[in-house]
């Protein structure tokens, strides 16, 4: 199943995420397929659970974008253990669709997660993979990466969204 994003402006995209206490359920395993899929749908790398309106510290990555079923990813419960170095990139975000900003966020970047099993695990990523792992974290602490632009650019991108919602171009 495909769910729809959810967009900048729901509450459910700036509320810290529940913690996922129940894992290995047929539920839990259909739910992590779905969000590949809606991910994939979506043109995405990663997807986390608030961003289609669920509030559970959940996360799928796939720096592949679906070309590499072996880098597939699934974080759920993750906390980042370390960040090292730095990169500035320009970072989008399905929950903000048409807009996208240089961010500065860490090179290389140590994970721990839990998988759909329960299990713990650390992973490490670099450039890409460390980004992701610092963006969908983000959205399950309920922040968006605007939060890490300017307040002049942050604001002109409110403003431009806005505008969008009065236009019925923001559902």
């Amino acid at each position: 199943m495909i769910y729809p994003i959810v967009k900048y402006g729901n509450p459910v995209l700036e509320t810290p995420a529940e913690a996922v206490t129940e894992f290995d359920t047929p539920e839990l395993h259909k739910f992590l397929e779905d969000m590949f899929e809606s991910m994939y749908a979506a043109k995405g790398v990663g997807l986390a659970a608030p961003q289609i309106g669920i509030s559970r510290r959940i996360a799928v990555i796939d720096p592949s974008a679906g070309e590499d079923p072996a880098k597939r990813l699934v974080l759920i419960n993750p906390e980042i253990v370390r960040v090292e170095g730095a990169q500035t990139e320009e970072e989008g975000c399905l929950s903000i669709p048409g807009f996208r900003e240089p961010v500065k966020r860490g090179r290389r970047v140590t994970v721990r997660a839990q998988n759909a099993r329960g299990e713990t695990f650390e992973k490490t990523g670099e450039d890409l993979l460390a980004r992701a792992f610092l963006h969908e974290t983000d959205h399950l602490n309920g922040r968006l990466y605007i939060s890490r632009i300017s307040v002049l650019k942050r604001d002109l991108i409110r403003r431009k969204i806005r505008k969008r919602v009065k236009a019925g171009d923001w559902e």
